[in-house]
């Protein structure tokens, strides 16, 4: 029995789950993040946790992390200085990407500029087919040739994707291997170690990405490391990955893109985690920290997963917790356009310096400055008092927009606060029509700083009756980390029709790749018994040009049974579309293997009980719905389970607020989570 802590570093704070697994207790904290110095937030905090709780580093037995040092590296373009090898006559495969543009809409939309410069892509001789055969051998003398470009540009690494590599790597290992004789300890990657799956384009893109972070992601990982280690923390450092799963932080360094969205994956785990506690099978949670707001679908108790997410303007081809990231987060500045229309996002404030109302040095009004002049924030301690709210400085910042629009604050704030709900209101439908569902009957779980504060008004926007706040909302993505367990995706390309003469060659591809996952699930834990499977084939009609992800019975494969696989593929395409077709054939293109091992979760102690109405901590003038109301102000950590009361209200607690609009009712549930329910919603 020891601690078990769970760290989760955002844009404007880094926050910590420390669960006592003796006690059963979860400790929080929050301090500011280190943008200019990575790491030196986690060493801050465990000193502040050892002040606040009195913890022994030495008791720490579990310590995972969730990082946004790739995603800063991708977005902020302060990357490696890499080169592609790739086949001649194919140099510009990531300058022609694909078709589709990144606004269909605008006549000036331009495809981001590729992470590998144009003059430092080297084709060479040598080709297979589409069913890695060789056609032509390698040739050496234009591998050299490419190698003398790399050492003339000054490039850091190389990246080798060459046609057919996810059929036959033997290739790129042979180009690898010349790399390494004439340049020992000059950094190389194959495409077919990253994610060797169809398509030149997504598959090259991919490994350019992962390549991009790997030397600073790598060095910040073995930074960490060494400073918990003086720090008397002793645990292996685990870190959270893009698919919702942990592995170790040597692992993390080899395979950097597989950790790149680990930060947005934690916050889904924890909201997966949380809506089961509660009984909840459907729920769209909403995490938003500093600069964005990232929204997910929990369907049936589990997290849905996609590929083709974005990382900045560039789309990574993995398995992902599937995220939609809108620019409206608690930092995101406000303005007033050229034709004088109010505007939010996507430029963030941060930490540094933050929004107006912290007191570092913001001057441009923000999503929170609009709350501190709603009067919802500033009542109380904020941030486990690292932040003290400076309202007139706050209202200041938000009457230079209030004089460009011509009206009040208070009406500019909430105004503010409607443009930030209308975004998220259309990247939230984008995502609903994505995966075919209807909102109406998802609960609404919000957290980050500001999602408790945001998630009255689009829980409305969006006609969804119940919203759910979880008991530690602004810690939630780091008690993602505490709760995710060991888990890796292995994938073998197939392209072959659905028939009955397939079955045995997709149960030898199985088996070929249980292998693979039993192996490096051996590398990562000790005890490999409770190793769980999960087997999905990506399946189209035949002529269709993209796949549909679909859940394979294992047992029916192993019996050689076809039609239940049909079935599986007929009823999802079914799902997503509205029809299926069962006169058609069926092609399958790739089998997926997902290995997972369970970690121990932390076991909550129920809250006291009682049905005494809440006291609150005092009444407040609050502007709401185009007028103030004086309302009560709660202290979370005063309520009892099963205590009720309906707003307008707020409720404060160290690392978060949470908005209560009229018309809400709350109710607070055995572990203390708050239950809100619209009864305007109801009524109809």
């Amino acid at each position: 029995m020891g601690l078990r802590i769970g760290v989760d570093i955002g844009g404007s704070f880094t926050d910590f789950a420390v669960f006592n697994e003796a006690s059963g207790v979860l400790h929080s904290l929050k301090v500011f993040s280190r943008p200019d110095e990575p790491g030196q937030e986690v060493l801050h905090g465990i000193r502040e946790l050892v002040k606040r709780y009195g913890i022994n580093p030495a008791d720490i037995h579990y310590f995972t992390h969730g990082t946004t040092v790739g995603v800063n590296a991708v977005v902020q373009k302060k990357g490696a200085r890499l080169g592609l090898i790739t086949n001649r006559y194919f140099e510009d495969v990531l300058a022609l990407g694909r078709l589709k543009t990144p606004d269909m809409y605008s006549l000036h939309s331009l495809r981001p500029t590729p992470l590998v410069a144009r003059e430092h892509v080297f084709g060479i001789e040598g080709r297979l087919d589409a069913s890695g055969n060789e056609l032509n051998p390698v040739d050496e003398k234009s591998v050299a040739a490419a190698i003398e470009g790399l050492q003339r540009a000054g490039c850091e690494g190389v990246v080798i994707a060459l046609l057919h590599a996810y059929r036959n790597p033997v290739h790129e290992k042979q180009v690898q291997a010349l790399i390494e004789r004439e340049m020992p300890g000059f950094f190389t990657c194959c495409s077919s170690d990253v994610w060797p799956a169809i398509r030149e384009f997504e598959r090259t893109q991919t490994a350019v990405i992962g390549a991009y972070v790997q030397p600073r992601v790598s060095h910040y990982l073995g930074a960490l490391q060494q400073a918990l280690a003086q720090a008397g923390v002793t645990a292996e450092l685990k870190v959270t990955k893009s698919n919702g799963g942990v592995m170790s932080a040597e692992s993390g360094k080899a395979e950097c893109v597989q950790m790149i969205l680990s930060g947005t994956a934690s916050g889904v785990m924890g909201a997966a985690w949380v809506a089961r506690q509660c009984g909840r099978e459907n729920v769209m949670s909403l995490d938003i920290g500093g600069t964005t707001a990232d929204v997910a679908l929990i369907v049936d108790g589990a997290a849905q997963y996609d590929t083709g997410e974005y990382i900045g303007d560039y789309q990574i081809h993995i398995p992902s917790v599937s995220v939609t990231s809108i620019g409206d987060g608690g930092g995101s500045i406000a303005r007033v356009d050229e034709f004088g229309v109010l505007k939010v996002g996507p430029e963030s404030a941060g930490s540094t310096p933050g929004p107006v109302c912290y007191g570092r040095g913001g001057v441009q009004p923000t999503i929170t400055d609009a709350f501190v002049t709603l009067g919802i924030l500033g009542q109380a301690k904020l941030g486990y008092n690292a932040v003290n709210i400076d309202v007139a400085a706050a209202k200041k910042a938000v009457d230079t927009l209030a004089s460009h629009l011509g009206q009040s604050i208070e009406a500019t704030a909430e105004a503010i606060i409607q443009v930030s709900v209308s975004g998220m209101y259309a990247g939230i439908s984008r995502l609903v029509s994505r995966f075919g569902i209807d909102p109406r009957v998802f609960s609404l779980m919000p957290f980050g700083g500001a999602g408790p504060m945001l998630a009255c008004y689009l829980a409305r926007a969006m006609h969804m009756r119940e919203v759910l706040v979880p008991l530690t909302p602004g810690v939630l993505s780091a008690l993602g980390g505490l709760v995710a367990d060991v888990k890796n995706d292995f994938v073998r390309i197939i392209y072959s029709d659905l028939t009955a003469e397939s079955l045995p060659q997709l149960e030898t591809e199985y088996q070929w790749l249980e292998d693979r996952a039993r192996a490096w699930l051996a590398h990562e834990v000790s005890d490999v018994s409770r190793g769980q499977f999960s087997l999905s084939a990506e399946m189209r009609y035949k002529g269709q040009s993209f796949e549909i992800e679909t859940p394979l019975p294992r047992q029916q494969l192993a019996e050689g049974n076809l039609e239940p696989l049909r079935d599986a593929f007929h009823a999802r395409h079914a799902h997503l579309y509205g029809y299926s077709d069962r006169d058609a054939q069926i092609q399958v293109v790739s089998l997926r293997l997902v290995v997972s091992m369970p970690t121990p979760k932390p076991q909550l102690q129920p809250l006291p009980y009682s049905e005494v109405a809440p006291t609150p901590a005092g009444q407040i003038d609050v502007w709401m719905s185009g007028r103030y109301h004086n309302v009560p102000l709660y202290q979370r950590e005063q309520l009892a389970g099963g205590q009720q009361f309906t707003g307008p209200a707020v409720i404060a607690q160290s690392d978060t607020t949470v908005t209560v609009l009229p018309e809400f009712h709350v109710q607070v549930d055995a572990l203390g989570n708050l239950i809100l329910t619209d009864l305007t919603h109801t009524a109809k």
